[in-house]
């Protein structure tokens, strides 16, 4: 479950004032890509947990901060990957990457395996994208991060020496994606396009005034108000359109058990009146019965009279 929001918001804090940034030479254009890479990432997680602290549920695949989470890790793990040429031309993916961490800890075998088992995914990129979302969902992305950090021996084969995941910055990262631990994330995969996505970082979610003046930090408030209050819409919308479509199936489950009833009662109607007119005859054959037998009974009567008269001429 989350954590409670105090204790979180000082894990949080703990976390981000524990790393200091490397000294950067202003010539080394992959040093500075790293730092940005970093920072970037920093952003997304500290934003991540902020607002879904804020929201108190769990979160699903549409949720915006996630989703660029997802995107900001990506290019952290695409950064300095080795090309390898193939007859295709070249294949950049971090999935081989990722594939090391079953090989060092068993338990992640669950995952590698869930990710092959899910239809639709052509791609080792989309494999890669499917591995993340479930690491998270398992509270084991940081944890499984830094196994595969410890290891730069096995890591060299997918990255350059200066990739992010072999210099400082790959630990620094692992490490504050520990605070993602307090989030519940339910994520569904089956509708999800993770071959095909584009993954772009929408730096807006980010860009704040150069002066933290309290006016920016008011419209920062006022930013996450509107987008809380934009999901918690969305989410409303969700859940009505989800309970009409309910509702709807109920009416037409009704209806069919209806028109079931009528037609029973039909069948039922027929029956009766069936079983009246059967009635009807009885009692019509047995009145004709009860009417000869009365003849028959008169005409046997007369017959004895008659023969009695007979016998009464005999002595004559």
């Amino acid at each position: 479950g989350m954590l409670q929001d105090s204790e979180a918001k000082s894990l949080l804090s703990r976390t981000m004032t524990s790393f200091s940034p490397p000294l950067l030479d202003p010539k080394d254009p992959i040093a500075i890509e790293r730092l940005n890479l970093m920072n970037m990432a920093k952003l997304s997680i500290k934003g991540l947990i902020e607002s879904a602290l804020n929201l108190g549920r769990t979160l699903d695949s549409d949720y915006a901060p996630l989703q660029q989470f997802f995107v900001v890790m990506e290019h952290c793990l695409k950064h300095g990957l080795k090309t390898k040429k193939t007859f295709l031309g070249q294949n950049k993916s971090f999935w081989g990457a990722l594939e090391l961490v079953e090989k060092l800890t068993p338990e992640a075998g669950e995952i590698t395996a869930s990710v092959k088992d899910l239809p639709g995914l052509r791609t080792p990129l989309g494999r890669g994208r499917a591995w993340l979302r479930l690491a998270l969902m398992q509270k084991k992305l940081s944890d499984y991060m830094k196994t595969i950090i410890n290891r730069k021996d096995l890591l060299s084969e997918f990255y350059e020496p200066n990739a992010l995941m072999m210099e400082e910055e790959g630990a620094v990262i692992a490490g504050l994606l520990v605070g993602l631990n307090v989030i519940d994330a339910n994520l569904c995969m089956k509708g999800e396009d993770l071959d095909s996505q584009v993954g772009v970082i929408d730096f807006s979610m980010y860009l704040k005034d150069g002066g933290h003046s309290s006016k920016s930090a008011e419209g920062d408030g006022q930013i996450t108000a509107i987008l809380d209050q934009k999901n918690y819409v969305e989410e409303l919308n969700r859940h009505l359109s989800a309970s009409v479509n309910n509702l709807q199936a109920k009416v037409d489950a009704l209806e069919k058990s209806n028109t079931k009833l009528t037609e029973e009662l039909a069948v039922a109607n027929n029956r009766i009146i069936t079983l009246q007119e059967d009635v009807e005859r009885v009692k019509e054959e047995s009145s004709y019965q009860l009417e000869s037998r009365k003849v028959s009974n008169t005409i046997n009567s007369s017959i004895y009279k008659v023969m009695g008269h007979m016998k009464d001429y005999k002595h004559i």
